[in-house]
């Protein structure tokens, strides 16, 4: 079979990984061919949609079962994607039946129908009244992957650190184009945020920096899997901050009762300390704003200034 990719993904690539992105479409149809030798596998499928950087295609393995193979473009942002599903262990997630340390490729369970828990629109839907018994159905799902990172075999990358995160945005907030678009009215409480989040409240675990409810997918298995975690290690607190971000984003005109309702029901669900998931959340709404801003996307940023405001 021809490996091929979605024209989006392959566009996606090229933007934003520009000579290295060129470089990893050239090796991809060698990569996949010796992925396949190397684990018995035959791609049975075209590559998958709706990713951004990687090729993720259904395969046929030696024993006759089936399988996803992804190859993703090496980025820090899936650093600690193969350490948090092996760590899972198929308890939740997908299974992860093999990991290449060189091109970070895994084969991974192939969960189906594969329905997400909550489709993901430009504009998300998390926080719609609806979609409540999903919210918490996903709470559920993330507070049994949250465990100690134990056991990693050699050549898996470590997990990242929610405390490197912090730092960064520490960094961020020293840059005059951020904090003159923050005012003091928000760029104080960042400040103050990223001081507090800076040490951890509780043990280290496994969390998800990318908890919005696309990647929660039915399965025969289990009702619901997870796929595509974004994981680090960090308190457990910081799964609420981008499920709220996400529920705030949901209103047009995001308020703090709104926002106040949005952070009871994630914190709740997640058993977390409330004010520590406002504070992850509204931290997640201002690294939005600096990517928005880098990006020159100025209506995204004022959206998230919004939620902001609200979460602050």
């Amino acid at each position: 079979m021809t490996i091929s990719l979605p024209p989006d993904v392959v566009d996606n690539i090229r933007t934003i990984f520009t000579e290295r992105g060129e470089r990893w479409l050239a090796q991809l149809p060698a990569t996949v061919a010796r992925l396949c030798r190397d684990w018995e596998l035959e791609v049975i499928g075209a590559s998958f949609t709706g990713g951004t950087h990687s090729f993720v295609a259904p395969v046929r393995r030696a024993d006759g079962g089936v399988a996803v193979l992804k190859v993703p473009v090496i980025d820090e942002e899936d650093a600690g994607e193969a350490a948090g599903m092996y760590c899972y262990r198929g308890e939740g997630a997908a299974y992860l039946y093999e990991f290449d340390p060189d091109s970070r490729a895994l084969l991974l369970e192939w969960a189906r129908p594969g329905t997400p828990l909550v489709g993901q629109p430009p504009i998300p839907l998390e926080g719609r009244p609806e979609h409540a018994d999903a919210v918490q159905a996903a709470c559920a799902l993330y507070r049994r992957l949250r465990r100690p990172p134990t056991g990693l075999p050699s050549g898996y990358p470590p997990l990242p650190l929610v405390s490197d995160i912090v730092a960064d945005w520490s960094e961020r907030l020293t840059g005059p184009a951020l904090l003159g678009y923050l005012t003091d009215e928000l760029a104080g409480p960042a400040r103050d945020r990223c001081a507090a989040m800076a040490v951890p409240d509780g043990p280290e675990l496994i969390v998800n920096r990318d908890t919005h409810l696309g990647n929660i997918v039915a399965s025969e298995r289990e009702p619901w899997l997870l796929i595509d975690p974004k994981a680090y290690l960090g308190e457990a607190a910081f799964d609420a901050g981008f499920l709220i971000l996400k529920m705030v984003e949901s209103h047009p005109d995001p308020d703090p009762r709104i926002a106040h309702r949005m952070v009871a029901a994630a914190a709740d669900g997640l058993e977390v300390d409330r004010e520590r998931a406002r504070g992850w959340a509204f931290l997640r709404a201002v690294e939005e704003i600096a990517w928005s801003l880098e990006d020159d996307r100025p209506g995204d940023a004022a959206r998230y200034r919004r939620v902001a405001a609200a979460l602050s």
